[in-house]
C-alpha cells in the first residue's frame, strides 16, 4: 500500500514541478518586456523641450516624459513664462496634474478661478473648457498625466 501511495503523489509532484517551471519561464520572459523606471528633474538639460499648439502663448514648451503621447497614458511637462494668459481650450482626456513651478490660476466653464501653487495638486476633467493664467511667481511647469492621447484644442469646443 505504501508503494501505491507513492505513485499517486509522484504524479501530482511532477505537475507541480511542471508548472512551477512553466510559470517561472513565463515570468521570465514577461520580465524582458517590463518597463525602466524613470526619474528626472524639470530643469534637466536632456529634457527635450517641443512646441504647443499655435494658440498658446509664446514661449510655451510641451516636454513627454513618459509614453507615447500619441497613445493613452502618457506624462508630460507643460511651461508658459510668468504672466502668460492660456487662452479658452479643452482636451480629450482628463488631466491630472501638479504644479512644479511657478503660480497657476486655472478657471473652468462654470466654476470660480483655483490657484495653484507649488505642490498643488489639480483635476480638470475631459472636454472641460478652460482658461489659465500664470502669475508673476515665475515661469510656470505643469506636470500633466493623460489618460488618452495628449491633446488641446482651442475655444469651448461647440
Amino acid at each position: 500500500m505504501k508503494r501505491i501511495k507513492i505513485i499517486r503523489i509522484l504524479p501530482a509532484s511532477i505537475f507541480i514541478l511542471l508548472f512551477t517551471f512553466a510559470s517561472s519561464f513565463s515570468y521570465a520572459q514577461d520580465g524582458k518586456q517590463v518597463e525602466k523606471s524613470v526619474v528626472t528633474d524639470h530643469k534637466a538639460t536632456d529634457l527635450q523641450w517641443g512646441g504647443c499648439p499655435e494658440f498658446m502663448p509664446d514661449g510655451c514648451n510641451i516636454a513627454i516624459l513618459h509614453g507615447d503621447p500619441e497613445k493613452q497614458n502618457s506624462d508630460i511637462l507643460f511651461r508658459v513664462p510668468a504672466n502668460s494668459n492660456i487662452p479658452l481650450h479643452w482636451h480629450n482626456s482628463a488631466e491630472r496634474m501638479v504644479l512644479i513651478s511657478g503660480e497657476l490660476e486655472v478657471t473652468y466653464e462654470g466654476e470660480g478661478t483655483q490657484t495653484l501653487k507649488v505642490g498643488s495638486y489639480g483635476y480638470g476633467p475631459a472636454k472641460k473648457p478652460h482658461t489659465a493664467k500664470c502669475k508673476d511667481k515665475g515661469p510656470c511647469v505643469l506636470f500633466i498625466a493623460f489618460e488618452k492621447p495628449v491633446d488641446a484644442f482651442a475655444g469651448n469646443g461647440n
